[in-house]
């Protein structure tokens, strides 16, 4: 890196010299809580609300670019900034509600992984957690190996993902005419579609992807003045747009894959399972079998992201930085206890994106907060087009979570009833 900042090494090599953060946060893009509604939204409107994933991947390009050049710019991390700059009982309230969201994210992804190992192996899911447990903790030891033997495990598994789905895609006869249609033009057939929508873009951007970013990109390259640090930056955008536009085309593939296969007369599909078993029928084995291997490298990657956002989370409120087996313990255990309970798996993942959707004001109001103060980010603050920009989107999603949070609970909305 530090030839590519002394100007001795250009072109694509030195371009991907600085990949590597992104990447390893686009993987909350591509979790199995996103499996569930991409398969909802294909199977019940076909190609239509596939402008809803357009809208929700553009959202979380520009938080994730944020989050990555708080990172660059400042050396520190968000979850360090808010305990620097916040008061004690605040940061304590942000720790712990960020503390559940990591738990949660943890639960859908956890959950992902093994119904994926038992649907393919024909295990319990019980079993197919212990080697989702086992595998995850694998690639965790790898962390202390420095960066990038991470960073290459988790984009080997994120290209697993984008291959799986590019033989989806080969394999179901994909109306290409109306999905170009589809990415272009908004429409909400129903108040159903509108549901789905909010599910959509209600959980598109992660507590722990914004976390986590800024942390990945904090002191990764020897910045020795401004120059180097502009550079950096835009290796840093150059790479954000690239690995959130490529988690966009997976679930964009993966609307159309269910909007191909299961639009016309399987429309009622909803469930990651029922997905599986009425795929082979339809599209053969391989096709389904290719989404359960998407599904597994999806689950066990989002799982490894997941338990270094907690450790980042806890280090950087608290200043406390526990064994990494602790980590994946604490946040694997209520997975445990759910499966253990006998809870619906597909209800489960609803439920812990449910949290998610509380928890998510906090990182990102914080982030839009530093990104424009100037005793933080200097002459690197946002402009006002880009702060306006983030409000909107904040507002977006935050709108929509609420919408999402209000029908879970049971509170009526107008518009909102059954389509």
């Amino acid at each position: 890196m530090d030839l590519v900042l002394q100007g001795k090494l250009r072109g694509p090599r030195a371009t991907l010299l600085f990949f590597g953060p992104a990447v390893v946060a686009s993987v909350a893009y591509m979790d199995p809580g996103n499996y569930a509604t991409n398969i909802q939204a294909g199977a019940g409107y076909g190609y239509t609300l596939l402008w809803v994933v357009v809208l929700a991947n553009l959202i979380a390009m520009l938080f994730q670019g944020l989050s990555a050049r708080l990172g660059i710019v400042t050396g520190r991390n968000l979850a360090e900034l808010c305990r620097d700059r916040f008061p004690r009982p605040v940061v304590l309230a942000m720790w712990g509600v960020s503390e559940i969201a990591a738990m949660a994210t943890d639960l859908a992804e956890f959950l992902g992984g093994a119904i994926g190992l038992s649907l393919l192996a024909g295990m319990p899911l019980l079993y197919g957690m212990i080697v989702t447990a086992i595998v995850t903790y694998g690639i965790l030891m790898f962390e202390g190996r420095g960066f990038r033997p991470m960073e290459l495990i988790i984009g080997a598994l994120v290209a697993v993902i984008g291959l799986c789905y590019l033989i989806e895609v080969w394999i179901a006869p994909i109306n290409w005419g109306e999905a170009a249609m589809g990415m272009v033009t908004p429409a909400l057939p129903d108040a159903t579609a509108l549901t789905i929508a909010v599910g959509i873009i209600g959980a598109t951007v992660m507590p722990h992807a914004i976390y986590l970013h800024s942390g990945l990109t904090q002191n990764r390259a020897s910045i020795r003045d401004e120059a180097a640090r502009r550079l950096v930056l835009r290796f840093s955008n150059r790479e954000v747009i690239v690995a959130l536009a490529a988690a966009g085309l997976v679930n964009m593939a993966m609307v159309m894959m269910a909007a191909s296969a299961f639009h016309q007369g399987h429309s009622e599909v909803a469930e990651i399972e029922t997905a599986y078993h009425t795929l082979t029928p339809l599209l053969g084995a391989a096709a389904s079998g290719v989404f359960l291997v998407s599904l597994i490298a999806s689950g066990i990657s989002s799982s490894v992201v997941g338990t270094m956002a907690g450790q980042l989370i806890m280090q950087g409120f608290l200043r406390i930085r526990i064994p990494i087996w602790v980590r994946r313990a604490v946040t694997m255990v209520p997975a445990f206890v759910v499966v253990a309970m006998g809870v619906n798996a597909t209800d489960a993942l609803v439920m812990s994106q449910v949290v998610l959707s509380i928890a998510l004001p906090v990182p990102m109001i914080a982030l839009i907060l530093f990104s424009g103060q100037r005793e933080v980010m200097g002459e690197y603050r946002i402009g006002p087009v880009v702060r306006v920009l983030a409000i909107l989107g904040a507002t977006a999603v935050l709108s929509l979570n609420f919408v999402l949070l209000a029908q879970v609970f049971g509170v009526p909305m107008p518009g909102l009833a059954a389509g």
